[in-house]
């Protein structure tokens, strides 16, 4: 009994801790061998649509945003920055994540980052009843509701795709 409570304890991300002590409820879906989003979710056995992925932005202005995208889509720079009321946005560097975030890249989760910064996410989350984005680590997504991602992140709700 107490090796499988250690063994389930070093499965769970610091995202799914996180969920836990807010008493959030979700899902938890393993993969392997998925590189690309679009991989992940095929992956899962579920329409890309349903999964996003986490993209960190830095404004003209210095600030940074989150935003996050269905996996098969791209993010349209223009309509990002408009959500936001910023002139432009523009990715920051993959070498900039894990100090700013936490997260490496393709594990970057909108929960738990090392600071909380504004986030939004495509409408089209607000169309299917569960979303996943990842679980904080390669290998790891969360299901929830969008209303749940809500409770631990506030987000914002805009058309960002090209």
């Amino acid at each position: 009994m107490i090796r499988d409570e250690i063994m389930a304890k070093e499965t769970k991300t610091n995202v799914m801790r996180i969920l836990d002590q807010k008493k959030i409820p979700y899902t938890e879906h393993t993969y392997f061998d998925a590189i690309s989003g679009v991989d992940v979710a095929k992956a899962l056995g579920e329409d890309p649509a349903r999964c996003f992925k986490t993209l960190v932005t830095r404004a003209a202005s210095g600030a940074y945003y989150v935003f996050l995208v269905p996996v098969e889509a791209t993010l349209d720079l223009k309509k990002a920055a408009k959500a936001v009321n910023e002139k432009s946005v523009a990715m920051i560097k993959q070498n900039e994540l894990l100090p700013l975030t936490g997260y490496i890249h393709g594990g970057c989760s909108p929960i738990g980052m090392k600071k909380l910064f504004k986030t939004t996410i495509h409408s089209s989350a607000d169309t299917d009843e569960t979303i996943y984005v990842s679980g904080g680590k390669i290998g790891y997504q969360v299901e929830l509701t969008l209303e749940n991602l809500k409770k631990v992140v506030p987000v914002n709700i805009a058309d960002l795709t090209v």
